[in-house]
């Protein structure tokens, strides 16, 4: 049976093709017969990562040599066995990458637990079967494939390959697909699930995570990040069909002859940028703005998108720092390429600021989703805004300018602004004095996105979200945060204080004035080792005996917890959290008596415990040093009494 793109069944490419479960052989001259004293398979004691025994490491080998057609991974998957190195087959072969936030996200290399040719196929197996069990009609809707600038010469892997492969999987099944042609934003992909009436999207992107890693984010047909149950279910689906289904899979040329590929680009882009205008309240004034802007994308895709923006908002367009203007998937000027990190990583942005004299500077992140603005300081240096300072400047921007449009008060009981649970409580504020409904989703946007679209079926409209990790969304356009149009966004609200001789740190203090001062730290500890992370978890949840959690955080009594790991809430009647039970890491919120805020929290995407703490005071109480005195006495017991970097071995973060 031949398909429409004219491609053969797994059948006929390879009748004699093994099943999953079948037992399949390692070219001979890939075993050594001797490795010391220790067969292939076994290293000291027998045993492996996850528990695995003699004889498992043999299996998955095989699997790998037989399935993978990447020469480079092959190679590298070769070079390990001759050298010995089996504890790093074991970690690479004996365990797979499980979903996380929407989707995988790992180092690129050979192994059934990193990103590669392989893991992607069978990725896509695994979602494009779920999609046609869930969607009758996935086979005329398709599904929007995106790519990032990412990529690794020594297991030649690229996100554009990988889109590549990613459409190859799905056009040898019928299903058509929406490829960009080039490197896209990431919110692009949701912007055109929705705007194309697809039913999923796939972008290829490891976001600001190191250089060394990739991923593979999906989104449902909301256009939000998948959340239970579908990314259990994809992963199922996927561990049901691991061989690659035909040869077809691995045919990069497909996209090219397959007549169900479509580049959206084009469209997408230019209906993206339309829309964008509605962000636009003050084109008058832009136009005649004085102020200079820097842009940094940190070696991604960001830069030409953000002077598209500017143009549509009528801003001269940003100044781009040249180092760091054009892709580069080694990022060589910056140690990490997440704009989140602050001054020490926006040194080169700082710099040419200072040259051109421009007052702000604008850095995404390489897939530009994310923003970071820093702001000349009156007197000297620069000042760097947290994502909850950002925030609290662009939801008043959102409301102000909503609210010249709607002067009706009743308008305001159908507009909503939503926040992740360890993000700043300034929008809780903002809701109580306005009017305005506030409401908090469980860390990461992909609960925001989906609580978007619950609320849009309603009629109501969210006009601002944001994460604490610099993760903005201004209007509702896309269900996904947007470094593009939250630049664009920030130039003209920047332009607008200016005429108002205002800066955008004035601006900052006059809402503190208003809505109370919301003073708060953000950082994290690394941490390598999964069962150091279980034991510090464990031990806080049994802290004074059995089931019972910290009285106490620096002297402070601790009034309410909530563990949205286990479900409980001290602080509700029935001890049930409200906020949705997610076991896939550990999450625990202390409210102190002093009205100090404290969460914990595993990342879902790299080694990290994450703690989060704000004071968030009464307006008119305007004694700031003394606020944030008592928030670092508290941040410092919550670091050091409840993590134990020392006695645990974690890596303090130092920027």
């Amino acid at each position: 049976m031949t398909s429409v793109c004219g491609v053969r069944s797994a059948a006929e490419v390879n009748p004699l093709s093994h099943r999953v479960g079948a037992t399949v052989r390692c070219p001979a001259a890939l075993l050594p017969v001797s490795m010391g004293d220790e067969p292939v398979g076994e290293g000291p004691g027998g045993e492996g990562p996850g528990g695995e025994g003699p004889g498992l490491l043999d299996e998955a080998l095989q699997r790998w040599m037989t399935w993978d057609q990447n020469h480079w991974t092959r190679v590298q998957v070769e070079s390990l066995v001759a050298s010995g190195q089996f504890e790093d087959l074991r970690s690479r072969l004996c365990s797979r990458m499980s979903f996380g936030t929407a989707g995988l996200r790992a180092p690129m290399g050979a192994g059934f637990n990193r990103i590669n040719d392989l893991t992607v196929i069978q990725s896509t197996q695994g979602l494009v079967s779920y999609l046609s069990r869930f969607m009758a009609d996935v086979s005329s809707r398709g599904v929007v494939v995106g790519f990032d600038t990412r990529a690794q010469e020594e297991s030649g892997c690229s996100s554009q390959r990988l889109a590549k492969l990613t459409a190859a999987v799905m056009l040898s099944r019928d299903v058509p697909v929406h490829l960009f042609s080039t490197f896209v934003p990431t919110p692009f992909v949701p912007y055109a699930v929705r705007k194309l009436g697809a039913a999923a999207g796939v972008m290829i992107t490891a976001s600001h995570n190191p250089k060394e890693d990739n991923g593979y984010k999906v989104y449902w047909c909301n256009g939000a990040q998948i959340t239970p149950p579908h990314d259990k279910e994809i992963l199922r689906s996927i561990e049901e069909q691991l061989e690659p289904w035909s040869a077809s899979c691995w045919d990069e040329g497909l996209v090219e002859r397959c007549s169900l590929r479509t580049d959206p680009l084009t469209k997408i882009n230019s209906c993206y940028m339309d829309e964008l205008a509605s962000l636009c309240f003050h084109r008058d004034l832009n136009s005649s703005c004085p102020l200079k802007f820097v842009h940094s994308s940190f070696h991604g895709v960001g830069h030409v998108f953000v002077q598209q923006a500017f143009q549509i908002f009528g801003l001269a367009p940003p100044i781009p720092v040249p180092e760091q203007k054009d892709p580069d998937p080694n990022f060589p000027s910056v140690r990490c390429p997440n704009p989140e990190e602050g001054e020490s990583v926006l040194e080169l942005s700082l710099l040419l600021a200072e040259r051109e004299n421009a007052r702000i500077v604008l850095a995404t992140d390489p897939d530009a989703d994310r923003l970071a603005v820093a702001e000349k300081s009156d007197g000297c240096g620069w000042k760097v805004f947290t994502g909850n300072e950002l925030a609290a400047l662009l939801g008043w921007w959102m409301f102000f300018n909503w609210k010249e449009r709607h002067p009706d008060p009743a308008d305001t009981k159908s507009i909503y602004m939503l926040a992740t649970t360890v993000s700043s409580k300034i929008l809780q504020a903002f809701a109580h004095v306005e009017g305005f409904h506030f409401e908090e989703t469980l860390p990461g946007f992909k609960w925001i996105g989906n609580r978007m679209h619950e609320l849009s079926k309603t009629g109501n409209t969210v006009i601002f979200a944001f994460e604490e990790s610099i993760g903005f969304l201004c209007g509702s356009m896309v269900p996904e945060k947007d470094g593009v149009s939250s630049a664009a966004v920030v130039a003209e609200m920047a332009a607008y204080l200016h005429n108002k001789s205002l800066s955008l740190n004035q601006q900052l203090h006059n809402i503190y004035q208003t809505y109370g001062h919301h003073v708060s730290r953000t950082s994290y500890v690394v941490c390598n080792d999964p069962s150091t992370i279980q034991k510090i978890f464990s031990r806080i949840r049994n802290f004074d005996g059995e089931g019972s959690y910290p009285k106490s955080c620096g002297g402070v009594r601790i009034v309410h917890v909530r563990d949205v790991t286990t479900g409980y809430d001290s602080s509700r009647a029935d001890l049930r959290s409200v906020l949705p039970v997610s076991s896939s890491g550990h999450m625990i919120t202390f409210t102190l008596q002093n009205g100090v805020v404290a969460t914990l929290r595993t990342s879902g995407t790299e080694p990290k415990i994450k703690y989060y703490t704000e004071f968030c005071a009464a307006p008119g109480k305007s004694d700031v040093s003394s606020l944030e005195e008592e928030l670092s006495t508290v941040t410092a017991a919550l670091l050091n009494d409840f993590l134990e970097p020392e006695r645990n071995n974690l890596i303090r973060r130092f920027i």
